[in-house]
């Protein structure tokens, strides 16, 4: 595997161990529809949180959550649509991003909560 591949791996996994130590419930990791993904699904407090992790090794160039396009929030609310049918969720949804950059043997994690809305159609 790529060693950005595993880089981006491990940002999820730590991303999914902090979800889940501030209360979060993961229901889905890696959700595919067709082409379309989702990082991470979680639960908490009636809200379905649709998390996009972004991890890169220093933040020198670009803060990893800048790395999201409007294109790729796009295909998010995309993916997102097809997921609340599927599993007909009721509740409120919101997009969070969570940035994971390693410094050494730990992480600096960054949690942004309600990081961007649904575009309008």
């Amino acid at each position: 595997m790529a060693e950005h591949n595993e880089l981006g791996n491990l940002g999820e996994k730590r991303a999914q161990e902090y979800l889940s130590s501030k209360g979060y419930q993961i229901r889905h990791c890696n959700w595919q529809s067709g082409k379309l993904e989702l990082d991470i699904v979680a639960e908490k407090d009636g809200w379905l949180i649709i998390v996009e992790v972004k991890t890169r090794s220093t933040e020198t160039f670009e803060h990893p959550a800048e790395a999201i396009t409007n294109r790729k929030i796009r295909n998010i609310v995309s993916a997102v649509h097809e997921y609340i049918y599927q599993f007909d969720w009721q509740g409120e949804t919101r997009f969070d991003v969570i940035s994971v950059i390693p410094h050494g043997s730990s992480f600096t994690i960054e949690h942004i909560e309600d990081a961007f809305l649904s575009p309008v159609n």
